[in-house]
């Protein structure tokens, strides 16, 4: 009996471009995914500039937006798997998101009681 012995290349992405309706990834071996891009909140709530920063994971198995802390996997991508993020998760992402990163509350400052020496 022979077998014939098929070797895979783990899918792996190579460019991205996120649409007002779809999020189109391209693979390394020439195939292009185009997915809906209400299958993920963040990227549908994000703005064009956000949307288009964003960073391979990897060899090219996930994608990741630093401004929206959103990864997608190729592998979820094939397989046809929207976002699988909690509707509470979502929820605390839009609370905070609309907070400028860099604003952290401070206490406030004590005012200073000032006295007059009277001599």
């Amino acid at each position: 009996m022979s077998t014939s012995s098929v070797v895979t290349e783990m899918a792996a992405a190579k460019n991205v471009r996120v649409t007002d309706r779809t999020l189109v990834v391209e693979l390394r071996d020439g195939r292009i995914v185009s997915v809906p891009l209400a299958w993920y909140p963040r990227l549908a709530e994000g703005s064009p500039g956000e949307r288009r920063r964003w960073e391979l994971l990897g060899p090219g198995i996930g994608i990741h937006w630093p401004d929206l802390d959103e990864d997608i996997s190729v592998e979820g991508l094939l397989r046809g798997l929207p976002s699988g993020e909690s509707a509470a998760s979502l929820k605390t992402w839009r609370t905070t998101r609309h907070r400028p990163a860099n604003r952290r509350l401070q206490p406030t400052k004590a005012r200073r009681k000032t006295t007059r020496l009277r001599g």
